[in-house]
């Protein structure tokens, strides 16, 4: 059976900043017939449940890969080094269990696919992918977001 890696929060486990889930059955639909790899990037790098909200500054996971660009919360705290190690676990992890694809929480900055918030704090978005999902699709696996419903 084919292997997809999916945000942990979308399988309905706690672990987004706010402390809670976001399971919905368009996700669990779109994985039904595939072998779900459920992974947290930002809990795999030793964040804690819940955290403060985090944005990428100066451009998106591209930008923060290549040093041009960082993560960090509402109270200014540099993040950039957890949301980096996250990324290099999430993508151990889909090599580990053979995935070719991840199907990942929107708008996130660590998991958002075509569209992040902008790093105003403000609800705004930019064109442009989280961390994770860069890191991910730099290594060949093709990064979707998660569907609505």
């Amino acid at each position: 059976m084919e292997s997809v890696l999916v945000s942990a929060c979308l399988s309905g486990v706690p672990c987004r900043f706010d402390g809670r889930g976001k399971e919905s059955a368009a996700v669990a639909e779109a994985v039904a017939d595939r072998r779900p790899v459920v992974f947290c990037p930002e809990v795999a790098a030793g964040l804690p449940t819940p955290r403060r909200p985090a944005e990428i500054v100066g451009g998106d996971g591209h930008d923060v890969l290549d040093g041009r660009a960082r993560v960090v919360d509402d109270t200014g705290r540099d993040v950039t080094r957890e949301f980096v190690d996250g990324a290099r676990r999430a993508l151990d992890a889909a090599r580990r269990s053979g995935c070719t694809e991840a199907l990942l929480m929107p708008r996130s900055p660590s998991c958002g696919r075509g569209t992040v918030y902008d790093g105003t704090f403000t609800g705004e978005l930019r064109a442009g992918d989280g961390v994770t999902a860069a890191l991910l699709e730099r290594h060949g696996i093709t990064v979707r977001p998660a569907p609505h419903g």
